[in-house]
């Protein structure tokens, strides 16, 4: 149960209105709403016709009479009705009208309910008998006006949160800095009450403000009654249907005031952690402020927040949307309990790749590398899933074993080219035979058009360098009897590469292909720079050999990780400079060098052929 208190320090600003509408918005989206009328000196609840009871019924003020006579909280279903064409819509009236009303009224003295007769009590009774008897999810209270007794117990003892309504003048002003500071001051001992306070501009004239006095009055408010957010706006809004006393969010729920009210009531389910939609909106709000916060930096109420978090699971112990949710925003708030929301949240039945994914994140952050990778290939075997989340998912399964991987639904339902950047990405982690796997795959699908083919060719020969299988490299650059001369820069290099490692010898007119082509390539950087020093020096140019390694070198800088064709695979920043200080050597005449993925094949010197 939320309470929220519907509060102007003068009339006129349509709060009556406001209330109403708020409250049918949410009876509409199946909320359990009280409406409470505690304008005991003008009340109007009833005179709104979607609330009008068939029956004249007792209220507040007869619910306090009762009491005073009995020395008994009395049983608050006997003052709460049903609002007609709702079942989810109670009210509890002020009081029966009648001649009465006014007497029955003016006799309570408020002062000596609280000082004499446990008037706090009574109403934390009444309280409490709402949330036992009538369970709403809200209870929206319509409060007098004015700086007065029964304002106080509207506005600081019964409520959550406050909805502030005025008209942008000084007069309201001066009156809500006092109220204010009153609500605000029941954080303080001995009460440490926190209520949510909601700043709504309302009944403003929808008119050009040419001079800025809207603007300035709505700074000074929030200067003086020292809220950052923007307020919201209720405009004023010209329609006769405002004499019937229309309510909008029933009968004309696409109008602007509509939209307004709806907003209204957005903000006050935003405050309640209790509501599903409002434990969701608050997680939003917190990953808003915390990516606008410094990136790399601990947030300011990171354990607040995290209380808040806890508060929430409790809520919502069984909804896994929630609960990923809360692993996901945890991760940067308090890391130790991500896992575990995540955990609870796939638990409780919420199996979602992004569940897995997520996981797989924070198990690996957490030093957990073959839990990410089981998550991660937990992902891979959704179907439809996009290239992107794909792509992270096959590099976190690569943390651990990752069978099969190659076979799973999310990969291979792929489009040609998301698969090959997949096969490109395990390749370049080492993933040799993953990425073999769906290349193969690949080129042998008939209904691929050749331009495609011919890139799965050249990405797989690569991979066939990779692993020292140099026979198949060659023959695969060679298909339907290629030759030299019709290969691009690319494949004329792994060309040569792969005859240099299957031979041991330099063949020179593979090289000489890729000088030839080296004007019309749409390349740059370390890795294209190393390939020409090795052309170079294969083509017997050492001088130029030796310019374009150390432009590799000096390239690499600026770089984190660099594929090198030194070893066929991506390697760190030191690894590249270390694999061109390896080819400098070469090139100035130690040929006990050769490139790493050689090694293992040729222990010799290499030489030109």
């Amino acid at each position: 149960m939320y309470v929220s208190t519907f509060y102007s320090f003068k009339g006129g600003v349509g709060r009556t209105m406001a209330l109403v509408n708020v409250a049918v918005d949410l009876a509409q989206r199946g909320r359990r709403v009280l409406i409470v009328d505690f304008d005991l000196e003008a009340p109007g609840l009833d005179t709104f016709p979607v609330l009008s009871l068939n029956a004249p019924a007792r209220g507040l003020v007869d619910y306090v009479h009762e009491y005073l006579e009995s020395d008994q909280a009395p049983d608050v279903s006997d003052f709460v009705a049903l609002a007609p064409t709702f079942e989810n819509l109670f009210v509890m009236p002020s009081g029966a009208k009648g001649k009465g009303y006014a007497s029955s009224f003016g006799v309570i003295d408020w002062a000596a309910l609280y000082e004499e007769h446990d008037g706090y009590l009574l109403f934390e009774d009444l309280k409490e008998q709402w949330r036992g008897t009538i369970r709403p999810d809200y209870v929206l209270i319509d409060s007098r006006t004015g700086y007065t007794d029964i304002g106080g117990i509207c506005t600081r003892q019964l409520p959550d949160a406050v909805t502030v309504l005025f008209f942008p003048n000084e007069q309201n002003l001066r009156g809500l800095t006092r109220v204010v500071a009153d609500i605000r001051a029941e954080a303080r001992p001995p009460r440490e009450k926190q209520i949510a306070l909601q700043f709504v501009m309302s009944n403003v004239p929808d008119l050009d403000d040419e001079d800025d006095i809207l603007v300035e009055m709505k700074e000074r408010f929030q200067r003086d009654l020292k809220f950052e957010e923007e307020p919201q706006v209720v405009h004023r809004y010209d329609s006769l249907s405002l004499l019937n006393q229309a309510v909008f969010s029933k009968d004309r729920p696409n109008s602007r005031l509509a939209k307004e009210y709806s907003a209204v009531a957005d903000k006050i389910v935003g405050g309640n952690l209790a509501d599903r939609d409002g434990a969701i909106h608050h997680i939003q709000e917190a990953q808003k402020k915390l990516r606008r916060s410094r990136v790399g930096r601990r947030p300011s109420g990171s354990s607040d927040l995290a209380e808040q978090l806890k508060d929430i699971k409790r809520l919502h112990a069984a909804d896994g949307e929630i609960l990923f949710r809360l692993g996901t925003l945890s991760a940067r708030v308090l890391p130790s309990d991500s896992e575990s929301y995540l955990d609870d949240a796939i638990e409780s039945g919420y199996r979602k790749p992004e569940a897995f994914l997520e996981r797989a994140r924070v198990r690996l952050d957490g030093g957990d590398p073959e839990g990410a990778s089981e998550d991660a290939l937990s992902v891979l075997e959704f179907e439809g899933l996009p290239a992107g989340i794909v792509m992270e998912a096959t590099r976190l399964a690569t943390f651990g074993e990752a069978r099969g991987l190659d076979t799973l639904a999310a990969v291979t339902g792929l489009d040609t080219d998301d698969q090959m950047g997949v096969a490109t990405m395990l390749s370049r982690v080492g993933e040799l035979d993953h990425s073999k796997a769906i290349l193969q795959r690949l080129c042998e699908d008939r209904s691929q058009p050749d331009e495609s083919r011919s890139s799965i060719r050249s990405e797989l020969a690569l991979n066939y360098i990779a692993s020292g299988e140099f026979r198949d490299a060659i023959d695969i650059l060679t298909h339907g009897g290629r030759d030299v001369d019709e290969m691009c820069i690319q494949d004329a290099f792994n060309f040569g590469m792969a005859i240099w490692g299957r031979t041991g010898q330099i063949a020179r007119a593979p090289f000489e292909r890729v000088l030839i082509c080296e004007n019309t390539a749409e390349r740059e950087g370390p890795n294209f720079l190393q390939c020409l020093a090795v052309a170079h020096w294969a083509a017997g140019d050492s001088e130029a050999a030796r310019e374009f390694a150390c432009r590799a070198r000096h390239e690499a800088q600026s770089s984190r990780m660099i594929f090198s064709c030194w070893q066929y695979h991506t390697v760190s920043r030191s690894e590249f400079v270390e694999d061109v200080d390896d080819m400098i050597a070469l090139i100035e005449g130690d040929e006990t060098r050769l490139p790493k993925f050689m090694v293992a094949v040729y222990g010799g010197t290499a030489t030109e052929q």
